[in-house]
């Protein structure tokens, strides 16, 4: 490390909101959609992360873990060392206790790891809690810095294609206030903004696709109705619904773009090999 991650400097205002979010939380079950979500995106990093062991993963937030057990036990079983950050030092301290994740707190876009420090790095719905594109494009250009040459890439993004989260972002302001949204919504990218954005950055995108393709706001009132009756079933059916992904039409029924990237250095390193 070449800091003290607690000498990072957050994005204005975040580590005290995100330190409410969670307060707020307070130990509470994990809500219907955070268990699909954990999910979801699980299933995506089975299919994309690569086969057997690497040496070490980054995770790029970690609300997911003060929630649920998040990614963290199949970041273990691909990883010898998987850590995570978070911008808020109350985030980061309650995944540790209630996953055991090991963490850091601090912003993505000033990591306080040394370059090539990671063979994989997971950034799951972080860059798009930014208000501008720039700092979507100063997050990755620091995570291309800290993922070795031969490392990978998953990032996903709020996707502005789907009807629920477009009309979600215009009127985020409004939904804040009364509770309907309660995180931060910001800026984000499209597939083909994604794509730009990696290529911008030093990434070459390997894969893009569209996740979660089932509304939270389905699941928040399937639970609502369910009281507390269990709700196996109910996952199941939305584990069910992510076959969507499969077909044209995913760009706009998923919730986010995803994508897989490597650094172009490798693509650079392998053809001058091959030279």
């Amino acid at each position: 490390m070449r800091r003290d991650p607690s000498r990072c400097e957050p994005a204005s205002g975040s580590t005290a909101y995100w330190d409410s979010v969670v307060r707020q939380s307070g130990g509470a079950e994990p809500p219907l959609w955070r268990v699909h979500a954990d999910r979801a995106t699980s299933d995506l990093l089975a299919r994309w992360l690569p086969d057997g062991c690497v040496a070490r993963i980054l995770k790029t937030d970690l609300y997911d873990e003060t929630c649920t057990a998040g990614l963290v036990p199949l970041l273990a079983s691909r990883a010898r060392l998987a850590i995570g950050i978070d911008v808020s030092p109350l985030v980061a301290a309650t995944a540790v206790r209630r996953s055991g994740v090991r963490a850091a707190a601090c912003d993505v876009r000033q990591l306080p790891f040394r370059a090539d420090s990671f063979d994989v790095v997971v950034s799951n719905s972080t860059l798009d809690h930014f208000a501008r594109h720039d700092d979507i494009a100063a997050a990755l250009r620091e995570i291309e810095r800290v993922l070795t040459a031969d490392g990978f890439l998953v990032v996903t993004l709020d996707n502005p294609g789907h009807p629920l989260v477009r009309v979600r972002n215009a009127l985020a302001p409004l939904l804040q206030r009364i509770g309907v949204v309660p995180y931060l919504v910001g800026a984000t990218h499209g597939r083909r903004g994604l794509h730009a954005a990696l290529v911008d950055c030093g990434f070459e995108p390997i894969e893009l696709t569209a996740v979660h393709h089932l509304p939270r706001l389905a699941l928040v009132a399937l639970q609502r109705l369910a009281g507390t009756r269990p709700l196996a079933g109910a996952l199941r059916a939305a584990g069910a619904v992510e076959e969507l992904g499969r077909l044209p039409t995913r760009w706009w029924t998923g919730q986010y773009v995803a994508a897989l990237a490597r650094p172009r250095r490798a693509a650079r390193a392998a053809s001058g090999a091959a030279a």
